[in-house]
């Protein structure tokens, strides 16, 4: 259970530290990995870096109302969003809601329940995405998440490993961001000594890239990571 949830990276948005505390905690018993922000810009600076799967906006927030939070972050990522509030009034989850939160968790909480919902979002967000997001073309190139096809420009099917396929995989989901080295490793902790990512990156670039020396696609942001440059569209896999 651990194994398919490391992967996943939670950003806490909770301006109370023994809050903030707990819910990594028991997130991090359950094999998430997490980010704690104390306020709404904090999380909006990092999102220039940060690729959560999931943030956990508490409706409180010293600097900024938790909907208007809620509505820039969804302007910026991808990413799920769960509700957390102390409000009493039906009227601030239903906005909520309706403005696209997946679900909401009132204060105080069960840290099981929480947990919970948390999986429950990650999962059903992978679920409509592996159905809706099959295909990702870019560049001229076509990648089935499906099946790890990958098929050049001029029709020509490339092999791909498991782990370069996670890679790309990686990559076609968070185009232009820069992704850190331990967003693109997944669920594996990394020394600062371990080259295994530069030489997935290496093998990657080999294959898609006409000049490997000089990428068009996956540039390299010396000190930050690695950064996916291209224009990603989607199509399923319906023929």
């Amino acid at each position: 259970m651990k194994e398919t949830d490391s992967a996943k990276l939670i950003a806490i948005v909770e301006d109370d530290p023994d809050v903030a505390r707990i819910i990594e905690q028991v997130l991090r018993d359950f094999g998430f990995r997490t980010v704690w922000c104390r306020s709404a810009g904090d999380l909006l600076r990092r999102l220039r870096t940060l690729a959560p799967d999931l943030c956990i906006i508490d409706l409180g927030l010293p600097d900024m109302d938790g909907i208007e939070a809620m509505q820039r972050v969804k302007a910026q990522s991808p990413c799920g969003i769960l509700i957390l509030t102390g409000r009493a009034h039906v009227s601030d989850r239903v906005m909520g809601l309706e403005l696209g939160a997946d679900d909401y968790v009132l204060k105080p909480f069960e840290p099981r329940e929480l947990v919970a919902r948390v999986r429950s979002i990650v999962r059903r967000r992978e679920g409509s995405e592996t159905t809706a997001r099959q295909i990702a073309e870019f560049g001229g190139w076509r990648f089935n998440l499906g099946n790890n096809q990958l098929i050049a420009p001029n029709g020509e099917e490339h092999a791909l490993s498991t782990a370069e396929s996670e890679l790309l995989r990686v990559f076609v989901n968070n185009p232009n961001r820069i992704l850190q080295r331990e967003k693109l490793m997944g669920s594996r902790d990394i020394a600062p000594t371990d080259r295994a990512i530069d030489v997935r990156i290496s093998r990657l670039r080999r294959k898609l890239e006409p000049d490997p020396q000089s990428p068009a696609f996956i540039k390299t942001v010396y000190g930050a990571g690695y950064l996916f440059l291209a224009a990603v569209s989607w199509s399923s896999d319906k023929g």
